[in-house]
């Protein structure tokens, strides 16, 4: 795997320690905390808040991704992440992934100042969204997705999950090179809760390592899932922090970079004590 990736002047210093995505979502219907930030006031201060956090990143969502989600156009889209992305992009030095599956909305991020392209897609909605990433020379991140957000609960027949889980982001990171984009440019997602069951997302945790094998760094998103919430008998996405910390622990113990996170003053103790734990720490290379 690539030792590291240099971001608007940050060094990500692969294997060395743990970052935290911190998720910010201008939508009105995000499983956990639509409508919450989705004006521009609204979004810069909890942009701030994330930072002053620990976040080391922030991820800016315009289309709602929860199951059943309504797909909204492309107008809207783009409304929602570019007036979010001039605001906050003057404000905040840390880099900018924009959760997009269109190619459009990634170009005109890029060009506010967006620094990432995080595709749940992994590629497969928008055939211009990896040829438009090269062209744009920015890193993405490539989930594994089965259907879309409207049909993907129903689509959770795997014979082998991790195989195709596997074989599904090999076969896109090889399309992404072949366009031009980086290897050492490409992180991975196995996508815990799109297309996948209950048992199915624990399994993902227990052979996280295998992934490893593609040689991407690895990101994982489990922060208030659903299934934490069938563990801990809590309907409440916000009630969920605890069983995200230990899903997050348990997602560094098994080969995690980064961890796309709602809480992220409390997952940065679990990742510093986890990290303290699990790691040799060196000095950084870039």
């Amino acid at each position: 795997m690539p030792s590291n990736l240099k971001i608007r002047g940050r060094c990500f210093d692969w294997g060395q320690r743990t970052y935290l995505m911190g998720i910010l979502n201008v939508t009105p219907d995000s499983f956990s905390d639509g409508g919450e930030f989705n004006t521009t006031s609204a979004a810069l201060v909890q942009a701030q808040a994330l930072i002053a956090a620990g976040a080391d990143m922030i991820d800016v969502g315009g289309q709602s991704t929860r199951p059943g989600a309504k797909q909204i156009t492309l107008v809207e889209e783009l409304d929602r992440v570019v007036s979010v992305l001039q605001v906050i992009r003057p404000e905040i030095s840390v880099p900018i992934s924009v959760d997009t599956t269109r190619a459009a909305v990634a170009r005109a991020s890029v060009e506010i100042g967006a620094d990432i392209i995080n595709d749940i897609s992994g590629g497969t909605f928008d055939s211009e969204m990896l040829p438009t990433v090269a062209e744009l020379d920015v890193p993405i991140i490539l989930m594994h997705i089965r259907g879309t957000p409207q049909t993907m609960q129903q689509q959770t027949d795997y014979q082998d999950l991790l195989e195709e889980i596997y074989s599904f982001l090999a076969r896109q990171i090889g399309v992404a090179t072949a366009v031009g984009i980086d290897l050492d440019k490409i992180i991975i997602d196995p996508g815990i809760g799109f297309a996948k069951n209950y048992k199915q997302n624990l399994e993902i945790f227990r052979g996280l390592r295998s992934l490893a094998a593609l040689n991407c760094p690895i990101l994982v998103g489990a922060s208030r899932k659903s299934f934490i919430g069938r563990i801990l008998n809590q309907p409440d996405p916000k009630a969920r922090v605890w069983g995200t910390a230990a899903a997050c622990c348990a997602a560094i113990f098994n080969g995690a970079d980064i961890l796309r996170v709602h809480d992220v003053q409390e997952m940065r103790d679990v990742s510093l004590v986890a990290d303290a734990l699990l790691r040799k720490v060196v000095q950084p290379e870039c």
